[in-house]
């Protein structure tokens, strides 16, 4: 206890001293930022589940798609019919993505997972099938593609409950793409090796095996989670996630910001044949103009999952959505083909975007809309990019390719340039750290 007697007898108090001056209030302890690195991802056991269970499906996809259009054709000697099969994978999407998108939230997540590859299982057994006709290889071709969009749009509503609404949950979507990416650089290629050493029945027997070993690490890799939401009539309560989705504002600005730049990104895709014909570059150069974006797209990704803090991945995305689709202004300036593949691999750099706009996006939507919301996103996004392809081939049968694609990054710049100054009046999206603010569920 400190000393309070007076002193004794005639001792002098010794003088005081100069009293110091206040401390300055302590500042707060920093906070470390939040780590990055696709490792952390990998070291949640669900999801190494669900990775080798997307991984399998994407194969049966890949390999089904492959083996169908050749037995098709094989079947009929029609090219119609056999680039119909590839049509058929798109065209549904829109189909399932709304009238099913229900199922997402409807019934837990882990049995409409596993359901839905069992389904497709079904449907590639009875493709393989020496007696199943045209006719029906076209129909369950139409199945497989309505249930797609409910599959991927559970899938990823379950990652938010796996990984958490925050920073695991980007780096685990951008996995999940990353792999995707991956099928268009390499997965043609070894469907096609593998047809030299099956039949294309044999090929759609090899589908069936990855389905159900998807169905089964799905099963028993992942736990059990409750349904998000309640009943109802199914397609009414589709619709109506549908419409909450896109009534709010702000969510509807997000999913645009998302849709919108891959409707004009996908034109030098879709007319890279004609393009290499019109400068006399060969087939060698289809191929490099095919591949050029999927790499940035992939180099991008990577670096920003791998190197980029959270906050400056959130402080990107709408620079970064504005001026992805300028590169391809290059193209009416017959600039020559390194010059465009330049172009193209910036383009796919730039589309790293989506990072940031997937977390504004799964913090803006309740939970018990998610399933809905990502079903419909994932069927809105398969569906625009069908249109953009088609907008661009019927404008190229008017002007030239270059011309084409070139006023695809003109138009896209200013589309995507207007729906980031709507995202950003929406708020809380546009607010670079507002996404970092959000409570995160604990991992």
């Amino acid at each position: 206890m400190p000393d309070t007697t007076e002193p004794v007898g005639d001792t002098a108090a010794p003088p005081a001293a100069p009293s110091a001056p206040p401390a300055a209030p302590s500042a707060p302890p920093a906070v470390p930022p939040e780590p990055t690195g696709y490792g952390r991802v990998f070291a949640v056991p669900e999801f190494r589940a669900v990775f080798a269970a997307h991984a399998l499906s994407l194969l049966g996809v890949v390999v089904s798609e492959i083996a169908l259009t050749v037995l098709v054709y094989g079947l009929t000697g029609s090219p119609l019919l056999s680039a119909l099969t590839f049509a058929l994978g798109m065209l549904p999407y829109v189909l399932g993505g709304t009238l099913l998108s229900g199922v997402a939230d409807r019934y837990p997540a882990r049995r409409v997972l596993v359901v839905c590859d069992l389904v497709c299982a079904g449907c590639a057994a009875v493709m393989a099938a020496p007696v199943t006709p045209v006719a029906a290889l076209l129909v369950l071709r139409c199945a497989i593609a309505a249930v797609s969009p409910v599959f991927s749009g559970t899938r990823t509503a379950t990652l938010a409950d796996i990984l958490g609404e925050g920073d695991l949950f980007v780096l685990g979507r951008s996995l999940l793409r990353i792999v995707s990416q991956s099928a268009v650089l390499v997965g043609f290629g070894l469907g096609g090796l593998l047809l030299t050493v099956v039949s294309p029945r044999g090929a759609l027997v090899i589908t069936v095996c990855t389905f159900c070993c998807s169905a089964l690490l799905l099963r028993f890799g992942t736990r059990r989670r409750p349904a998000r939401a309640g009943g109802g009539q199914l397609m009414r309560y589709s619709l109506a996630g549908a419409r909450q989705v896109l009534g709010d504002r702000r969510t509807r600005a997000l999913l645009l910001l998302l849709w919108v730049p891959p409707l004009f990104v996908v034109a030098p895709e879709a007319l890279a044949v004609a393009y290499a014909d019109e400068i006399g570059v060969g087939t060698t150069g289809v191929g490099l103009l095919m591949c050029a974006m999927p790499i940035g797209t992939i180099a991008g990704e990577v670096y920003a999952g791998s190197v980029l803090a959270p906050a400056v991945r959130s402080r990107i995305v709408l620079p970064l959505a504005s001026g992805a689709l300028l590169p391809l202004l290059v193209y009416p300036l017959d600039p020559g083909l390194v010059l465009v593949l330049v172009a193209l691999l910036v383009t796919g750099l730039a589309q790293a975007y989506t990072l940031g706009a997937d977390r504004g996006f799964v913090d803006a939507v309740p939970r018990e809309l998610r399933g809905r919301a990502m079903t419909v996103h994932t069927a809105g996004l398969m569906t625009i990019q069908g249109v953009g392809m088609a907008l661009a081939g019927a404008a190229a049968e008017v002007w030239p390719v270059a011309t084409v694609v070139g006023g695809a990054g003109a138009v896209g710049t200013v589309c995507c340039a207007l729906l980031a100054l709507e995202v950003r009046r929406t708020g809380r999206a546009a607010d670079p750290g507002a996404v970092e603010r959000q409570p995160e569920k604990p991992e």
